[in-house]
């Protein structure tokens, strides 16, 4: 199974990030992807490196979730027999979300996954614009596999990323939005493969890419197998179509399926009040 991982720019011309991402997607289907992800709010500019009470207008680019782009994505999916998994700022009722809607290769919209832990810090002023997600479904059955979503910042919260294991992922996707220099180096990868190597699944980081009004993101995204072995890196600084072949044997003969998980003693984790 090869997962695509669509890496791009996006600017203030939402039309263009769009037709590019549609474009991008196509060309991952005719390469054989299996699975097309996107970075996080892969069509708009990064919204919340600008505090929301200075970009009072900012609801004007939420959608609901079926929409507009679900319902082109379900399109372009049913039309290449492709998973798509798509982040985007989602309006429910008087609330926002920071979501990603997974969509089958039958173009059904299966569900969405919302932002748990939100972030608030300089150029990430997240929780003027996103309500925690609040969804109890973070795992879908597609064609692909079963494919999880962790959304940037949740990435960094273990009790998390073994809960997706724990609901069966095969795939987890993480849509991104991460700078250059954020951390020291490396350390932006190895959360990653630790996690893969962890929890016995496939991980595909999508992240942004380029200079905005505030932040420049790093790109570099990758896709880790079930052993934290990185399978592709993109290399570039700009737009790129990353490819990976996935095997899914992998899966179960992993570290964590075959012993981490099935060892596990949550009578003693209950002591411990992780929970709390």
């Amino acid at each position: 199974m090869k997962i695509a991982l669509v890496q791009q720019t996006a600017g203030p011309d939402l039309d263009d990030n769009l037709r590019r991402g549609r474009e991008a997607f196509e060309a991952a289907a005719r390469s054989g992807a299996g699975l097309v992800a996107f970075a996080e709010l892969a069509f708009l500019p990064f919204l919340p490196q600008i505090p929301a009470a200075r970009r009072p207008d900012f609801r004007r680019f939420a959608q609901t979730v079926p929409g507009p782009l679900t319902e082109e994505f379900s399109a372009l999916a049913r039309r290449h027999g492709v998973v798509a998994v798509l982040n985007l700022f989602e309006r429910d009722g008087d609330r926002t979300y920071d979501a990603s809607p997974v969509i089958d290769a039958d173009g059904r919209w299966l569900g969405t996954t919302r932002m748990v832990h939100i972030m608030d810090g300089p150029g990430f002023h997240e929780r003027g614009y996103y309500a925690p997600g609040d969804r109890s479904d973070f795992v879908f059955a597609t064609s692909a596999g079963r494919v999880g979503v962790a959304i940037c910042y949740d990435r960094h919260f273990p009790e998390y990323m073994r809960g997706l294991a724990l609901q069966g992922a095969e795939i987890v996707v993480i849509p991104q939005a991460g700078l250059r220099d954020e951390w020291g180096e490396g350390l932006f990868e190895a959360e990653v493969r630790t996690a893969a190597l962890q929890n016995g699944y496939f991980a595909a980081l999508c992240n942004r890419v380029g200079q905005e009004e505030v932040l420049r993101f790093a790109g570099g995204s990758f896709v880790v197998d079930p052993s934290g072995a990185v399978l592709a890196r993109a290399v570039g600084n700009g737009d790129e179509l990353l490819l990976a072949d996935c095997d899914p044997a992998k899966i179960p003969a992993s570290h964590a399926r075959r012993h981490f998980l099935p060892d596990r003693r949550p009578d003693v984790y209950r002591r411990l009040k992780i929970a709390d």
